[in-house]
């Protein structure tokens, strides 16, 4: 009897942490999604440019404090890094530093709706644990 409820406490468990991970990056893209939202309701490019730029750096922000919160393995800062480093190349692209070109006022919109893709599918290439998927997910509630 013991044996039966130890193995269906331990099915249990992989069940709720697979939904608490898809649950921490869904969380990821509904901020991505948010943000490229409220792009689309603003007609001034300026504040369209303004939020985008916020957005990526509140981004920024959160994974810099999550990867030197010290409770992230170090075989996970690579995942991390890697999702910082396609976060700046978006960030250069917005404002046109480091080579890239500035996307212009008319693309705005598109921009938006491209990050948002862009980062759906770094959240399913780049490996975060649930631990990180959720601290960035805490630190970005703080940071707003």
């Amino acid at each position: 009897m013991k044996a039966i409820t130890v193995f269906l406490v331990i099915i249990m468990m992989f069940v709720l942490v697979q939904a608490v991970t898809a649950g921490g990056k869904d969380d990821i893209q509904k901020y991505f999604n948010d943000t490229a939202c409220k792009v689309k309701a603003t007609d001034d490019p300026v504040q369209k440019r303004e939020i985008l730029n916020k957005s990526l750096q509140t981004m920024s922000q959160a994974l810099e404090r999550v990867e030197s919160s010290g409770l992230i393995p170090e075989d996970e800062r690579a995942g991390i890094d890697r999702f910082k480093t396609t976060l700046q190349e978006k960030q250069d692209e917005l404002m046109g530093s480091n080579g890239y070109e500035r996307v212009a006022d008319a693309q705005l919109n598109a921009f938006s709706n491209y990050v948002v893709q862009d980062m759906e599918q770094a959240a399913q290439t780049i490996t975060i644990s649930l631990v990180a998927a959720l601290l960035i997910v805490i630190i970005l509630v703080l940071l707003l």
